[in-house]
């Protein structure tokens, strides 16, 4: 996944959206706002296969605009939220790989809505009223999740009062998912696996099961036992981040490797060996 991402990356790279987190929340304000002052629009934005394949073909970019709250104060504390962890996915990941990642859920989320209309239109089931099924709501919760898989020791505070890392919380989200797959109707389900299938795809594509094996758990022990040990001089570091600037001894849990790529001896940390640009010197 990661060669064929690489690939795209190189050819279509320049495509890419910067700070596409902000644009989809501001898609949300302006959703919310019609919602307020024009409620026949909006709900002419719903993504109901039923309308589009009957002319109404704005629904298929419309239905983004749907905030997933109506709620004012849940909708600002939302905003605030996802966009701290949109910018630090796409600072950690890339512009281009935080855009495949979106948009993925965003196409996924369309076919999960065509293929409900579909399988409902061959067991004469109703075919209207499905916009209610489908929102951005999942694709903003894969955007945690995929957050907590990427910083799974950060600690955020609940309620802005209650200290908890985010591994914690993407357990609680996993289960509130499972959750609503069991109480839901079968057309529920699909709209929920179609919505999270972006997130799926980059975990099991992209984990690396060498890293919790034994043997590289006794390593990184073995390694940080020894970098806590170790008492370099003063001003003198062993390793440093040829991107950030970042130390050991600016935090001991930081790793670092050489990239095989890069033309000389440039080291990155862990935040940065993934997503630098490689040095040619030719």
């Amino acid at each position: 996944m990661n060669t064929i991402l690489n690939k795209l990356e190189r050819k279509l790279g320049k495509y890419a959206i910067p700070n596409l987190i902000v644009w989809l929340l501001a898609g949300y304000a302006i959703g919310f706002v019609l919602l307020r002052v024009a409620p026949d629009v909006f709900y002419m934005m719903t993504l109901e296969p039923y309308y589009i394949l009957r002319g109404e073909v704005w629904r298929l970019i419309t239905w983004v605009l749907v905030p997933p709250s109506t709620n004012v104060l849940f909708a600002l504390i939302m905003i605030l939220f996802y966009y701290q962890l949109g910018q630090a996915l796409e600072r950690t990941w890339g512009t281009f790989r935080f855009n495949v990642y979106i948009f993925g859920g965003i196409l996924f989320t369309i076919l999960g809505a065509f293929l409900l209309y579909a399988i409902s239109f061959a067991v004469n089931l109703p075919v209207r009223g499905m916009g209610f099924f489908f929102s951005t709501n999942y694709i903003n919760m894969t955007i945690f999740l995929a957050f907590a898989v990427c910083y799974p020791q950060m600690q955020v505070y609940l309620y802005f009062l209650i200290p908890i890392k985010m591994k914690w919380l993407a357990i609680v989200y996993c289960v509130m998912i499972a959750l609503e797959m069991f109480e839901t109707d079968w057309a529920g389900r699909v709209a929920i696996l179609m919505s999270i299938l972006n997130f799926l795809i980059f975990y099991f594509s992209t984990r690396n099961y060498k890293q919790i094996s034994p043997k590289e758990v006794r390593r990184k022990q073995k390694f940080r036992a020894e970098m806590r040990s170790s008492v370099p001089r003063a001003g003198v570091t062993k390793h440093k981040c040829a991107i950030c600037g970042r130390t050991e001894l600016d935090d001991p849990n930081l790793e670092f490797r050489f990239c095989s790529k890069c033309e000389g001896n440039y080291e990155y940390c862990q935040d940065h060996l993934f997503t630098h640009q490689h040095v040619h010197r030719s």
